[in-house]
């Protein structure tokens, strides 16, 4: 199978003006932000989030299935996943739009590289069940495949061509979750990543390349903030604070229009 390097989209880069490199105070505050946005978010996510379980029926005009970083503390999409999903709503009035928490551990057990393969699994089979059952159920809904840090990377194998199963993991090779099939794509109208992590995280961790599908790859965009070390070709370790930014910088409301674009 050929490999495809996951876009960058330069041009949804933030600027150095408006996002340079920021001072202590500037963190400090922009953790506060970012509580302060947690909590509102997490008070709606009822709202947001439970709608859709709550009427199966009719199908939505917009179905969002969104996985949330590592260990987030709001199940089922976590701060990012709400931000965009609000964003996206916003940008579609008139329009029915869904939500689904892909259902994973998120785990950060990063220590048992087994363990975390398998939650990592687990999230893209999720991923994947859930838009195949979305496309036969309801023809005419849109979905709009997303993810944050690790979900970013769950949403990125799950729009898969083929898994390159690193040799050291040979035995595993047969659970490698398989691409979606070729019918479902044209459902899937727009691929959301924030802050995916770069690949030379990727292959510090003995991690296959997040390889994004031809068919997928012209409508997948990535937001990475420079200076996050998680997405931005840094070595692996713990993240900083401009890594916990992408509910409250506005990269929510321009991936928003990305995919409202599209639907």
């Amino acid at each position: 199978m050929p490999k495809f390097a996951l876009p960058r989209a330069r041009s949804d880069r933030p600027t150095s003006r408006d996002h340079g490199v920021p001072t202590a105070r500037t963190l400090r505050a922009a953790r506060r932000v970012a509580v302060l946005a947690g909590s509102l978010f997490v008070a709606a996510s009822g709202a947001l989030v439970a709608a859709p379980q709550a009427a199966a029926a009719p199908c939505p005009d917009v179905e969002v299935v969104f996985a949330r970083g590592t260990a987030e503390t709001a199940p089922p999409v976590g701060l990012t996943g709400l931000s965009f999903a609000q964003a996206l709503r916003s940008q579609l009035p008139g329009k029915t739009v869904s939500v689904y928490g892909v259902d994973y551990p998120a785990s950060n057990n990063f220590n048992n590289r087994v363990a975390f393969v398998r939650n990592v699994v687990d999230g893209i089979t999720a991923a994947q069940d859930h838009i195949k059952a979305t496309a036969a159920r309801c023809p005419n809904t849109g979905i709009v495949l997303g993810g944050y840090s690790q979900g970013a990377a769950v949403a990125a194998y799950a729009a898969n061509s083929g898994i390159a199963v690193p040799a050291r993991y040979a035995e595993y090779a047969s659970q490698a979750p398989k691409p979606m099939p070729e019918s479902v794509e044209p459902r899937v109208k727009a691929v959301v990543l924030f802050a995916p992590p770069s690949d030379r995280w990727i292959r510090d961790i003995g991690a296959p390349e997040m390889n994004v599908g031809p068919r997928y790859r012209p409508k997948t965009v990535t937001y990475c903030i420079p200076g996050d070390v998680v997405c931005d070709g840094a070595p692996v370790g713990q993240p900083n604070a401009l890594h916990v930014l992408y509910g409250v910088n506005r990269m929510n409301v321009q991936a928003a229009q990305y995919a409202a674009a599209r639907v």
